[in-house]
């Protein structure tokens, strides 16, 4: 809602000195979102003047039409001489009143105005069109042209009112009210503690048997319709300047004076209104439901195919507007445009007030995807009352600036309703805000909103018509919060009960997470939202589990209805935009859930809302969900250690991606089993298993190394690509996440090298293993540090691996012998099961 700052000082007393910025802090602090305050024609500088066109001279020999014209602007050029304009727009003549700017002058955005030489003539400024003073479209899309009785010489930037500042809100649903510019005045008053003057509050007739005949079929949809008579309007009545300005500030089009007029009143009092051709009526103006099937052609045009839902106002041919929406065009308001053009101009109008329920008009609009000024009002709620004044100040407007007449008949139907009243202890908004605001402010607040109040400990509210959206004692105590500042309620943090803090699946996600970011990783979020096409690309059997995923009945795109079962293709997704971008050099992690169906499908029963669930009811939802483990990825391209003066870097390897998965087990507790695997979308040649081992039992938890170049080029990924995933639940289970406290011996360590020939195809696992049960108790540790093969000194088919031993015991010095003596017993158990030799 957008709000001219001049309009709403016209209903509230704001101080002379309060700038759009103040309004903005205060309606902010009273709960309204105030997005923007623009400054309307805050680099414009004058001299900007009206003139009058005395001559107008056709320039020819130019590839479009050219004028020289003289203008008469008075005193305003200080010589009182015709001021010479040279201008290419064509929709005024001689004798017009425009609007020139004359040299000197600046228009907004900087544009200043001299006298230039143009088109082989000198042009002394310029002859200005509404784009050009920053006014927007008013339909003429050429040269503003002013009423004749404007008097020449006069102060332009006073006439068309161009400096303003407009408050720009954004509405919640439930504020309807304040898509107007007397619900935002309220709120103004309120903030500033001022009193309002409120448009609405003026002298309406009652309703008599003279009105115009109005039958309602459907007193549920439209529970009040007013109807207003006004003839003789005249065909020439324009609207005025200021009518004009007002609606362009608030983002819509003058059109001509009877619609604008309708629109004017609409954001002037909320009430959206409806302007009939009485003579395209024909008889009784009715409402009711649409009948399925009937069609209409709406004011843009559009023939519309009617639902039996539809609410529809109707003569005696059929339907003649969509119900709070759009009226017809079979009774649209013809101006004098369609006079000039060989039509007639209405002289003779029915105003249409009415009070729609708002499911339907919301229904309407988004079925016939129809969002109009209207139905905005509509769904978020309209005040009932006040359809009688705007279709009284609608036609006081009408009879005052088109010379019309009001016919005395005034036709009022109305269904019978009782205030909502709501009962609420005095103390109830202390409860919610945990703050004493007592009784009187609580009373006071309250007034202040519209409501009238009674009682003393239990109050009896009774709700004002323009607030449909308090219903309950919570929405009076959000009243009294917000006006009383959101900003003086206290902090306070909640007190979590004790042993109450993360759970260890939630540890060591974030201890997992924290390790990844300290290796140079960095973590991205995906939708967990996939394509089926996707397993294809990643190169899956037909019969891989992963295949069989959860599908969404309501997906967000039809592209990817599925839930993921692996954590790569939004990981590989992230990797090739990113390299896309320019960075090529990535190392990019994600921990989160994956899904997968259960065998037997079952469907959640609804849970209890007078009760917490119990662990029964909550077994049996979760029992009705699909598995949820939680997975870690990561993938890697491009460097993982930069080149520079500290030396040569590296690319990321399939070493990294594996080295990856160790680092995931050491913050678990678990031993991760690395062995030589196939699977997927990993290089046969350069895969490795990750194991574990739960309960005694050896499980496969994932897989890393180096990508497939086949899989590569279909996900279009850069080449020798890494990556990584296991499933974090499992790794969890085979792990001890309790903290385990080093082991500090005050005894030196004994160092044993070792290298070992073994064939080829041996994995380096395997010989670890072997040496570490043969070394015994006395090893610490053991290290791989080095991988020689080379056929003319082992031999074809051959590798040598070597490791670093630690010995150490925790009562004593080791000696020589025994370091040698668990040394030999290492290399003795490695030669027994993978035929290891010593290196010579």
């Amino acid at each position: 809602m957008r709000v001219p700052l001049s309009w709403l000082r016209e209903y509230v007393d704001l101080p002379a000195t309060e700038t759009g910025r103040d309004v903005q802090a205060k309606l902010i602090s009273a709960g309204l979102e105030v997005e923007t305050v623009e400054h309307l024609g805050a680099d414009l500088k004058g001299p900007l003047v009206v003139g009058q066109v005395l001559t107008i001279e056709e320039l020819e020999g130019f590839k479009k039409p050219i004028r020289f014209c003289t203008v008469d602007v008075g005193q305003a050029n200080g010589t009182g001489e015709p001021q010479e304009i040279v201008c290419g727009a064509r929709n005024f003549a001689v004798g017009d009143k425009v609007v020139v700017v004359l040299p000197g002058a600046t228009l907004p955005g900087g544009f200043s105005i001299s006298a230039r030489k143009t088109y082989g003539k000198t042009s002394h400024g310029m002859i200005c069109s509404g784009d050009e003073l920053g006014m927007g479209d008013d339909g003429s899309h050429g040269i503003i042209v002013l009423p004749p009785e404007t008097e020449v010489g006069r102060d332009a930037i006073e006439l068309l009112e161009l400096v303003d500042e407009v408050l720009d809100i954004a509405v919640t649903a439930n504020r309807g009210d304040c898509l107007s510019i007397r619900g935002v005045a309220r709120e103004a008053a309120i903030a500033y503690g001022l009193p309002l003057r409120d448009p609405a509050l003026i002298d309406v007739p009652g309703p008599n048997a003279y009105g115009y005949p109005v039958k309602i079929a459907d007193p549920t949809g439209c529970d009040r319709f007013t109807a207003r008579t006004v003839t003789g309007l005249s065909a020439e009545a324009r609207s005025p300047i200021w009518l004009q300005r007002r609606l362009q500030k608030v983002g819509m089009r003058p059109i001509s004076l009877a619609v604008d007029v309708t629109n004017y009143v609409m954001m002037e009092l909320g009430q959206p209104l409806h302007a009939y051709d009485r003579g395209l009526v024909r008889g009784t103006i009715g409402v009711r439901r649409a009948e399925e099937g009937e069609k209409i052609v709406t004011l843009d045009g559009v023939e519309r195919k009617l639902h039996a839902e539809d609410l529809v106002i109707t003569d005696d041919r059929g339907p003649i507007g969509l119900a709070g929406v759009m009226g017809g065009a079979n009774t649209e308001i013809a101006d004098h445009d369609a006079a000039e053009n060989g039509g007639d101009a209405t002289s003779d109008v029915v105003i249409e007030a009415a009070h729609f329920d708002q499911v339907s008009i919301a229904r309407t609009a988004r079925r016939h995807k129809l969002s109009s000024e209207a139905s905005r009002r509509f769904e978020r709620g309209v005040d009932p009352q006040a359809a009688a004044a705007a279709a009284q100040r609608t036609v006081d407007l009408l009879v005052l600036l088109a010379g019309g007449t009001a016919e005395a008949g005034v036709t009022e139907i109305s269904a019978p309703s009782a205030p909502h009243t709501i009962s609420v202890p005095a103390d109830h908004p202390d409860q919610v805000a945990g703050v004493a605001y007592g009784r009187e402010t609580v009373v006071r607040r309250l007034q202040e909103v519209g409501c009238d109040v009674y009682g003393q400990d239990e109050l009896i509210v009774t709700v004002p018509s323009w607030r449909p959206d308090l219903t309950d004692p919570n929405d009076l105590a959000e009243e009294v919060i917000r006006l009383e500042g959101y900003e003086n309620l206290p902090s306070t943090l909640p007190r979590p009960s004790a042993g109450r803090g993360l759970t260890s699946r939630q540890r060591l996600h974030r201890r997992v997470g924290r390790a990844l970011a300290g290796a140079g990783y960095v973590e991205v979020l995906n939708y967990p939202f996939v394509s089926e096409q996707v397993f294809d690309q990643l190169g899956l059997d037909a019969d891989d589990p992963a295949r069989r995923v959860v599908k969404l009945v309501n997906p967000l795109s039809d592209e990817e209805p599925a839930l993921r079962t692996t954590l790569l293709p939004g990981l590989l997704g992230a990797l090739r935009r990113n390299d896309g971008r320019g960075s090529h050099d990535l190392a990019l992690f994600e921990t989160g859930l994956v899904f997968h169906p259960r065998d037997e499908r079952r469907v959640a029963a609804n849970l209890p809302v007078d009760r917490r669930p119990g662990d029964d009811d909550l077994a049996a939802l979760n029992a009705a969900l699909p598995d949820q483990p939680r997975h870690v990825a990561v993938v890697l391209t491009g460097a993982r250690e930069q080149a520079g003066w500290w030396g040569k870097g590296r690319p990321a390897d399939w070493a990294d991606a594996v080295e990856a998965g160790r680092l995931v087990a050491r913050e678990a507790g678990a031993e991760l089993i690395l062995r030589k695997g196939q699977y997927g979308p990993w290089h046969p040649g350069r895969c490795a298993e990750l194991i574990v081992t739960v309960d005694g039992t050896e499980r496969v938890v994932g897989h890393a190394g180096e990508l497939h170049p086949r899989v590569l080029k279909a996900l279009g990924l850069p080449a020798r690509s890494c990556a990584m995933e296991l499933d974090l639940d499992v790794v969890a289970r085979a792990g001890n996440d309790t903290p385990q406290a080093p082991g500090i011996s005050t005894f030196p360590v004994a160092t044993q090298d070792v290298a070992l020939v073994v064939d080829a195809y041996v994995p380096a696992a395997d010989v670890e293993a072997a040496l570490r049960d043969g070394a015994g108790e006395l090893l610490e540790s053991i290290r791989l540090f080095d991988v020689y093969d080379n056929a003319e000194q082992l031999g074809e088919g051959r590798k040598s691996l070597a490791y670093a031993l630690r010995f150490r015991a925790g009562d004593r010095t080791l000696t020589v012998d025994e370091a040698s003596a668990a040394r030999d017993a290492a290399v003795a158990l490695a030669g027994e099961r993978v035929g290891a030799v010593l290196r010579s």
